[in-house]
């Protein structure tokens, strides 16, 4: 799907505009993949489990793209990519149809500027546009500021799962699958 750019303000007053991904932001996503995944124990891989060529990433993007009922909305601030949030269909399956998944993260240097509250607010209406009823995502229990984030917009945890997450140093944490009603 591709989402018209629009302009929001952050909180220390610069702009940002948020946009849907194109196939030359490819080499901007894998880098934010390979910095974001080392600035916090909180996203699914390791830095150097990221070895996605660029051509992989393009292909990806166009999928998104072509897809009426998925999006991968990015955001930028002086044209500096710092982050995105992304909407994807739980599969082909009739019985799957109202549910999507949500998914967000931002450079570290880019939390807390209000711009992932509108990322994932523009995320959340265009799902319920798409006739989605359920959004749903999953969190590691000890991520405070995104549970409460999550929590501000309406998602409520409904399940634990533990020890989802094994750490290299060996240790565990569990994450919590959270859901929002869009009806």
């Amino acid at each position: 799907m591709i989402y018209e750019p629009r302009e929001i303000t952050c909180r220390d007053g610069r702009s940002c505009i948020l946009r849907s991904a194109a196939v030359t932001d490819a080499n901007d996503l894998i880098r934010y993949l390979k910095v974001t995944a080392g600035e916090t124990p909180f996203l699914i891989r390791e830095p150097d489990e990221i070895s996605l060529t660029p051509e992989q990433e393009e292909h990806f993007i166009e999928g998104i793209v072509k897809e009426p009922r998925e999006l991968m909305l990015i955001g930028t601030v002086a044209g500096e990519h710092v982050g995105n949030c992304s909407l994807m269909s739980l599969g082909n399956y009739e019985r799957y149809a109202h549910r999507c998944s949500v998914a967000i993260a931002l450079y570290q240097k880019y939390c807390g500027l209000g711009i992932g509250r509108e990322m994932l607010k523009t995320v959340l209406m265009v799902a319920k546009q798409c006739g989605y009823e359920q959004a749903e995502l999953e969190v590691v229990s000890t991520n405070t500021p995104a549970i409460r984030l999550y929590e501000s917009l309406g998602f409520e945890i409904w399940g634990t799962q533990p020890h989802s997450v094994r750490y290299r140093d060996g240790s565990y944490a569990d994450d919590h699958f959270m859901v929002k009603r869009l009806v």
